[in-house]
């Protein structure tokens, strides 16, 4: 299998120049390893991967001699979350030697919130995100919206076109972006994404926090994905699923620390007296989405589930703009907006300079009513305003009016790519 490039080796090469350590963090299977072990081969590297239980040994009783087996060479410590007492003696090697590029870290759950963490490494630790392959990553070319979004043009604008229709979106959906899986057949795909769920809640989880129940995870994970990139309202969630409103945060927290559920906040810029600060919330991995929702591309691409469709585009979304937030030239927060007077947009991205909104629609036309948020927040902002798309399964860019413009959906990895 040919190694596709990440775009995240650029940015991780970067943090190598001036930080002493470097953290990869990431679910597990998104490439955390092979992004490390390509670090490795670009420098004179020693590789331990704590998964393995003699290193897992001679880490918790040796720390000392475990941190500075390496000596002057780099040393690659993968799964670091399997031994989180480590950091300490980390800390310490690092505040005797700050030079650049001494340790890269890689870890599947969110080195913060370990249980038994000694210590977060603050200061001493560059930290990169990394996610399944994004489209740009699967298509060759580095791809970055925040960025390509200052130029937007009606020049621009008209002369983008795509082949991409709604199947094809269906299809990229229900295929996510789990490297081991994206070559697989639908149905060894959605075995591998069980398989995979299976072992996390069987192994992660219960590292994490002592007591888990494997059901009540399941019932989590499914309802999240029945209201992919929908309101969080806790409450409910704790009611369908059956569990005490007490605990539904912790079981929250705990898929959130595996990188397997990601939330949005509320932008809450005072424009009017009616905002909901409710964040949205999604199963990072679209594919792991649709098959949480048991549901295939095929169906996906039909009228009758139109309305999944819909809810699984917008967290597609949303999750290729977290992706890009990795190694974007133009850094931005990624918010929603929504008050109880009926205006709302599907996503914020605030720049140091303004933002950017979006609305996405599965509908491969476009209406003045799908404009109705984007225009207010236009009016609102003024100047602080950039730009608002409506992203939907068209084939063809829109003008509708000033800085208001309708494109493709595939235009947030396509348009100005290089």
């Amino acid at each position: 299998m040919q190694l596709l490039a990440r775009h995240g080796l650029a940015v991780a090469r970067d943090i190598l120049t001036y930080s002493p350590s470097l953290l990869i963090e990431g679910a597990r299977q998104v490439g955390k390893s092979t992004l490390a072990g390509q670090l490795a081969s670009e420098t004179d590297a020693l590789v331990v991967n704590l998964d393995d239980q003699d290193a897992r040994a001679a880490a918790t009783e040796d720390p000392v001699g475990f941190v500075t087996q390496a000596g002057d060479r780099c040393l690659i410590i993968d799964e670091i979350q399997r031994v989180p007492t480590i950091t300490l003696t980390l800390k310490s090697a690092i505040d005797t030697d700050r030079r650049p590029g001494r340790f890269i870290l890689t870890g599947s759950s969110s080195l913060l919130r370990v249980k038994g963490l000694a210590d977060s490494l603050a200061g001493r630790v560059g930290r990169l995100s990394l996610y399944g392959f994004s489209q740009g990553e699967l298509s060759g070319h580095v791809e970055d919206f925040s960025t390509t979004a200052t130029e937007l043009s009606p020049s621009l604008i008209h002369h983008h076109t795509t082949s991409n229709a709604r199947s094809d979106y269906a299809r990229i959906i229900a295929t996510g972006s789990y490297p081991d899986a994206t070559g697989l057949t639908d149905h060894q795909r959605s075995r591998w994404l069980d398989d995979y769920l299976q072992a996390l809640i069987r192994r992660d989880l219960p590292e994490l926090r002592r007591i888990v129940r494997p059901d009540r995870v399941m019932s989590v994970l499914r309802l999240l994905a029945a209201h992919q990139s929908g309101e969080l309202v806790k409450a409910k969630l704790s009611q369908e699923a059956g569990i005490p409103t007490s605990t539904i945060d912790s079981y929250l927290d705990l898929l959130a620390q595996l990188w397997l559920v990601a939330v949005i906040p509320t932008w809450t810029p005072n424009l009017s007296q009616r905002e909901v600060a409710r964040p949205k919330s999604l199963i990072v991995d679209s594919g792991l989405a649709t098959r949480l929702c048991r549901l295939t591309s095929e169906q996906l691409a039909t009228l009758e589930y139109g309305g999944a469709f819909g809810m699984l585009l917008e967290g597609f979304v949303a999750s290729e703009l977290m992706k890009q937030r990795t190694w974007t030239q133009t850094d931005f927060e990624l918010y929603h907006y929504r008050d109880r007077s009926g205006v709302e947009v599907d996503f914020i991205m605030e720049r140091s300079d303004g933002i950017v909104a979006l609305e996405v629609k599965s509908a491969a036309s476009f209406q003045s009513s799908h404009f109705k948020g984007l225009k207010f927040l236009r009016d609102k902002l003024g100047d602080r305003f950039i730009a608002g798309v409506v992203l939907n399964t068209g084939s063809k860019g829109y003008r509708f009016s000033d800085r208001l413009y309708g494109l493709p959906i595939s235009a947030l990895w396509e348009l100005g790519a290089s």
